[in-house]
C-alpha cells in the first residue's frame, strides 16, 4: 500500500499511527525506514539494512541480506518519503515481496511507486468547514490549528469571531497540517484576523522568486505559498539560516549549524538566537527524545523551499563545502581520539550523524575531492569496523581507493580500513591480496606506527586463516611498545592478535599475560572497544586454564563493552566463549542456551566466527560437550530456546550468567 499526497497533508505521520495500529498483525515486528535524508539511490539496501538491525558481515548484496532476512518473517516495513527515488524504492519493493510472503509494504511517496498489485491511498487534507460563519468550530483542521495557536500563545481564548476567522484561514489553506501549523506559529505576532488577512493577499497565484507566475495543483500551490508567506515573515538573517541549514540531511544541532550556517553577514555569535526564532516559527523543530546538545531537524517540504532559496543566493556550492569541511573535521577528530576516554562519546556523535557523514561523502565524490574521500573513508575506519557499518563502509572504500589520484598518506589509511573491513566481513584472503601493497606503503611513510599497521594487515588475516605460527612470526617483527602516530589502534590490535595466536598453540598463560597487559593499558586510557577484545582472549586462555568462573568474568566483561558499540560480532564472539565457560563448569543447559543466543547473532551477521578456525574451535568444543552431557532432544530444547528467544532478552541473561 502506497500512502499518496502533497507534501505536508501527512503521510508519515498517517503512516506510523495505522502502522501501531497494524502491530498485533505482525508478530516479527513493524519496521520503519525514513527515507527522505538518502539522496544515492544505490544506497538504499544498506540503508535498509541498517534500519532493521542487521549486523551483517559478509560481502553479500544487502539487498539480497534484507531478502533472505525477510523470507520467513512476517513483517510491515514502513518506507517512508519515496518520492525522490520512486524507481529504486520499486525494484526493491517487488524483490522483498517475492522473496517473503509474510512481508507487507506500507509507502509513503507524492506519488505511486508503479508496482504490479500496489493499492494507493491518496491522503486527504483535514476536513474544514465549509461555511465558517455557520460552523466556526468544525472540522479537524480548525482543531489543529488552535491546539497550534494555544501552545505558542499562553491562555488563548477565542471569541465566535476570532474561531471564524480561524476556521477561514484553514479553508483558505485547503486543511493541509503543515501549512496550518506554519500558519498559527505566527500568532504570538499576529492576530487570528490580521493572518487571515494576510493570507488572503497572497493566495491567487504562486509567485517565485523572478516574478514569473507558477501554475501547480491547488494543494502544491497552497503549501508553497505558506512557506513562502513564512519566510517573507522572518528576519533576512533567520531567511539565511533557513537556506544553509538545508544541506544538513537528517538534522543537525547548535554546534553544527554554526559550522556550516556562519559566514558573511550571519555571525557564529548570532546562529543561537536565530536559530531559535526558526524553532518558534515551527520552520526548525527539536528532535523529541534527544539529550544534550539538543538535535534539530527540518521537515521535506520546509527544505526543499529553503534548498531553493540557497541556489537562488548562488550559495549553494559554498554552503556545501562548508559542511563537507565540517564533517571532514568531525571524523578526522573522532579517529585521532578514538582511543581514549572520549571513545563512547565518538561513537555514539558518529552514529548520529551518519546521515550527515553519508551525505558529505556523496558530496565529495561528486565534486571529485578524492583526497578528501580517501582522508574522511581512511579516518571513519573505526565506524565501519568497530561500529558494525561494514557494508556501507566497503561501498565508499571502494569506490575511493578505485578513483584515487595516487599512492599517499590519505590512500594508506583508506586502504588500511578496506583491510579491517574484509576481515570483519569473513574475507581476510581478500586482506592479504592487499597487504604487500600497504606495506610497501608503510616502509615509504614517516608516520612510526604505519609498519605496525603493516604486520597487522598481514599478521590478522594470516591468524583469521588459522597459520597461527607464520602469524606470530609477522607480528613479532615489529615494536612491542605503543607508539603515537595514525595506526596507534595497530599497537594494541597486534598485541591482542599475537596473544589470541600464542593461546590457539597451547601458551596459555603467557598468551593471557599479554592480552592482560593490553587491557591495563587500555583501561587506563578510558579506552573500551579494543579493550573488550583483550578481554575476550582472556576468556579464551581463562578456558584454556580451565579456570571457568575467570573466563566467564572477561567473557561477560567482553560483552559489556562491545555492546556500547553495537559490535554484534564482538558481542558473538563473548557469548561463544561464555557458553564454553558455563557448559565446562556442568552448566549444561544454560550453555546450550547461550549457543542458541550466540548463533542467532551470528546469523545477523552472516558468517559464523568470521570463517576463522580459531574462533570456531572454541564453540565446537562447547556444542560437543553439551550434547554430549544433556542428550540430542534436550540439547535441542535448551539450544532452540536462545536460538528463536528475544535477542535483547538472551544477551541480558548471558551478562549475569
Amino acid at each position: 500500500m502506497t500512502l499518496n499526497g502533497v507534501g505536508g497533508v501527512g503521510k508519515s505521520r498517517l503512516a506510523v499511527r495505522a502502522a501501531r495500529r497494524a502491530a498485533p498483525r505482525f508478530p516479527d515486528g513493524v519496521r520503519l525506514v525514513g527515507l527522505s535524508p538518502l539522496r544515492e539511490p544505490s544506497l538504499l539496501g544498506y540503508v535498509v539494512l541498517e534500519e532493521l538491525g542487521l549486523a551483517d558481515q559478509s560481502t553479500r548484496p544487502p539487498e539480497d541480506v534484507v531478502a533472505e532476512w525477510l523470507a520467513t518473517r512476517d513483517v510491515l516495513l514502513v518506507l517512508d518519503s519515496c518520492e525522490h527515488m520512486i524507481d529504486a524504492c520499486a525494484r526493491l519493493a517487488v524483490l522483498l515481496l517475492d522473496a517473503a510472503p509474510g512481508l507487507r509494504i506500507l509507502a509513503t511517496s507524492r506519488e505511486p511507486l508503479g508496482v504490479a498489485g500496489e493499492w494507493c491511498v491518496e491522503v486527504e487534507p483535514l476536513p474544514v468547514a465549509a461555511d465558517p460563519a455557520r460552523d466556526p468550530g468544525g472540522g479537524d483542521a480548525v482543531a489543529l490549528f488552535l491546539d497550534r495557536a494555544r501552545a505558542g500563545t499562553d491562555g488563548l481564548r477565542p471569541d465566535r469571531a476570532e474561531q471564524v476567522s480561524a476556521a477561514d484561514v484553514c479553508r483558505r489553506l485547503d486543511g493541509i497540517p503543515l501549512a496550518i501549523e506554519l500558519a498559527a506559529a505566527r500568532l504570538p505576532e499576529l492576530s487570528v484576523h490580521q493572518l487571515g488577512e494576510g493570507l488572503r493577499h497572497r493566495f491567487d497565484t504562486l509567485i517565485t522568486a523572478d516574478g514569473v507566475r507558477t501554475p501547480l495543483p491547488p494543494r502544491h500551490r497552497t503549501l508553497r505559498t505558506t512557506i513562502g508567506w513564512s519566510h517573507e515573515l522572518c528576519t533576512p538573517l533567520e531567511r539565511l539560516l533557513w537556506a544553509r541549514l538545508c544541506v544538513c540531511a537528517a538534522g543537525f544541532d547548535g554546534a553544527d549549524a554554526r559550522a556550516v550556517a556562519a559566514g558573511g553577514p550571519l555571525s557564529a555569535d548570532a546562529v543561537p538566537a536565530l536559530l531559535d526564532g526558526l524553532v518558534a516559527k515551527s520552520v526548525v523543530r527539536p528532535v523529541p527524545g534527544t539529550a544534550e546538545p539538543v538535535r534539530y531537524r527540518m521537515l521535506d517540504t520546509v527544505r526543499e523551499f529553503g534548498a531553493h532559496w540557497l541556489g537562488e543566493l548562488g550559495e549553494e556550492a559554498a554552503v556545501r563545502q562548508a559542511h563537507l569541511e565540517h564533517y571532514r573535521s568531525l571524523v578526522t577528530r573522532a579517529d585521532r581520539e578514538w582511543l581514549t576516554d572520549r571513545q563512547t562519546a565518538w561513537a555514539t556523535r558518529v552514529v548520529a550523524e551518519h546521515a550527515n557523514v553519508r551525505a558529505a561523502l556523496d558530496h565529495a565524490l561528486r565534486e571529485g575531492r578524492l583526497h578528501t574521500v580517501l582522508e574522511m573513508t581512511g579516518a571513519l575506519w573505526f565506524f565501519w569496523f568497530a561500529c558494525g557499518f561494514t557494508h556501507e563502509g566497503r561501498f565508499y572504500l571502494e569506490r575511493a581507493l578505485a578513483d584515487a589520484p595516487g599512492p599517499g598518506p590519505e590512500y594508506a589509511k583508506a586502504l588500511w580500513a578496506y583491510g579491517l573491513v574484509t576481515m570483519s566481513q569473513g574475507s581476510p584472503e581478500e586482506a592479504l591480496r592487499h597487504a604487500d601493497e600497504f606495506r610497501v606503503l608503510a616502509e615509504r611513510s614517516a608516520d612510526p606506527t604505519a609498519r605496525v599497521a603493516a604486520c597487522c594487515f598481514e599478521g590478522t588475516p594470516l591468524f583469521l586463516t588459522g597459520d597461527c605460527e607464520r602469524a606470530i612470526t609477522v607480528l613479532d617483527g615489529t615494536t612491542k611498545e605503543t607508539l603515537s602516530g595514525s595506526y596507534e589502534v595497530a599497537c594494541f590490535l597486534n598485541r591482542i592478535v599475537r596473544a589470541f595466536a600464542r593461546i590457539t598453540l597451547g601458551e596459555f598463560a603467557s598468551g593471557k599475560a599479554l592480552a592482560h597487559e593490553v587491557s591495563v593499558e587500555l583501561a587506563a586510557r578510558g579506552e573500551r572497544w579494543a579493550r573488550a577484545y583483550g578481554d575476550y582472549v582472556q576468556a579464551v586462555a581463562a578456558f584454556g586454564l580451565g579456570d571457568w568462573a575467570d573466563a566467564a568474568e572477561h567473557a561477560r566483561a567482553s560483552m559489556r563493552g562491545k555492546r556500547h558499540f553495537h559490535d554484534t560480532s564482538g558481542v558473538a564472539l563473548a557469548v561463544d566463549v561464555l557458553a564454553a565457560a558455563t557448559v565446562a563448569d556442568g552448566r549444561n543447559e544454560s550453555g546450550a542456551a547461550l549457543l542458541g543466543t550466540a548463533q542467532r547473532l551470528w546469523q545477523s551477521i552472516g558468517r559464523p566466527q568470521l570463517g576463522a578456525p580459531p574462533l570456531v574451535a572454541v564453540r565446537e568444543q562447547a556444542e560437543r560437550q553439551s550434547r554430549r552431557a544433556l542428550g540430542g532432544a534436550a540439547y535441542t530444547r535448551a539450544y532452540e530456546s536462545g536460538l528463536y528467544g528475544d535477542t535483547v532478552d538472551g544477551i541480558a541473561y548471558s551478562t549475569r550468567a
